[in-house]
């Protein structure tokens, strides 16, 4: 009989190289957490510059007290679903505080971010639809997509025109269409165009999502993102957020202005049949996001501090994947050279993401940084004083053969 996990080899004889060569990429321990920037590691005091708290609020005072409070009144979750027992008074609450801030006439709340992205796609699209996803959308994207049952067609990255040329092939075809884009891309960096994309789906006839999972209290005047900063925010048709990037919780919405939204409230089967989110997280996002609407300086705080580490990096002669934002990918040769890189990252009391193909776009190995604006200057400065050493070291392994061979010649 075939080994049930036999389909995984590839993957496991990549993971277990990785491991021979030392600590495992995928599997780092915070043993203690100190701030939203420092946490023990392997018995190491660690500058955190990979965790996606981009505006450091998973220590905020206000927020720890407002979920100690829903702990002790509400207790510690609610055991059902929201068409159970599973809405509190406090979930209605934060979804009205949702559409407010989103400027939404509705908003749904899902216990994660990757959970609310199969919620949506599946609750808005069905076999008789097309849904059109950029090809470098994230997992929980394309997972949605699948679970819907709608025709998928995928589209190049940031491509405004080769969507146009998918949808005109597309006419006649399929009772909806959906068009899915991310406000920031997770991996690299890069923001959409989202303006670009809004004018297409409308010259089209099709529907516009937009993932502001990473762009939520990055992007915009007022913190909504992607879209707002393009000034099409009122436009688009229905968002996905998160809590567990900008809102430091754990969580995650959908929203639209579309009159017969509520639908997916007993539409949606991720919806539907999951536990809701626990008291404590509600109430953290709840004055999170009043944090967010009241304190400006959050963001400015983030991209003063993403400029500087992109500046720096940028100098040392590192390649980063797109232009400013609060994701920094630097991009390096091979597999073997970004874990190598990110080993004496850890080792140095830094911590970034490994990412490495097949989970990267195009193949690419990069070492993910992600700022915040709770880094002190002391701590960017030493992120960027041990990229340089170790960029250092490894132009030094890269003459090294070169130097070798004129040595014996």
């Amino acid at each position: 009989m075939t080994d049930i996990f036999d389909k995984y080899g590839e993957v496991a004889v990549r993971h277990d190289a990785l491991l021979e060569e030392g600590a495992d990429p995928f599997g780092v321990c915070l043993e203690e957490v100190y701030s939203p920037t420092e946490a023990q590691v392997n018995g190491r005091r660690t500058i955190l510059a990979g965790t996606n708290n981009y505006l450091g609020l998973t220590f905020e005072p206000d927020c720890i007290e407002a979920a100690a409070q829903a702990i002790r009144k509400h207790g510690t979750g609610t055991t059902g679903s929201r068409i159970a027992n599973g809405t509190y008074q406090n979930h209605r609450r934060l979804e009205m505080e949702l559409a407010r801030f989103m400027n939404c006439k509705h908003a749904l709340c899902f216990p994660t971010g990757y959970q609310a992205n199969l919620g949506m796609l599946v609750g808005l699209a069905g076999p008789k639809d097309v849904m059109l996803i950029d090809a470098d959308s994230h997992s929980s994207i394309y997972d949605g997509a699948r679970l819907s049952g709608a025709t998928i067609v995928r589209f190049r990255h940031n491509d405004p025109a080769d969507l146009e040329r998918r949808l005109r092939r597309l006419e006649g075809e399929g009772q909806s269409k959906l068009v899915v884009v991310e406000g920031i891309y997770s991996m690299l960096g890069d923001r959409a165009p989202v303006a670009e994309f809004l004018e297409v789906t409308r010259r089209c006839g099709a529907y516009l999502l937009v993932d502001e999972a990473h762009s939520l209290g990055v992007l915009g005047e007022t913190g909504r993102g992607a879209a707002e900063a393009e000034g099409v925010a009122d436009e688009v048709d229905f968002y996905v957020g998160t809590f567990s990037k900008s809102l430091g919780s754990v969580g995650g919405f959908g929203a639209s202005n579309h009159p017969r939204f509520e639908v997916l409230r007993y539409c949606s089967r991720p919806y539907m049949y999951t536990a809701s989110s626990a008291p404590s997280n509600v109430a953290s996002v709840i004055t999170a996001i009043d944090k967010i609407r009241r304190d400006p300086s959050l963001r400015e705080r983030l991209w003063r501090n993403a400029q500087e580490v992109y500046d720096r990096l940028s100098d040392q002669g590192y390649k980063i994947c797109a232009p400013t934002s609060p994701i920094i990918a630097v991009q390096l040769p091979d597999i073997e050279t970004a874990y190598y890189a990110w080993s004496r990252l850890l080792e140095a009391g830094v911590y970034v993401n490994l990412a490495v193909p097949p989970g990267t776009p195009h193949g690419e190995s990069l070492l993910r940084c992600s700022v915040s604006a709770a880094h002190t200057e002391a701590q960017i400065d030493e992120i960027c004083r041990c990229f340089e050493a170790i960029g250092q070291e490894l132009e030094r392994m890269a003459q090294a053969p070169a130097l070798a061979m004129q040595a014996g010649e």
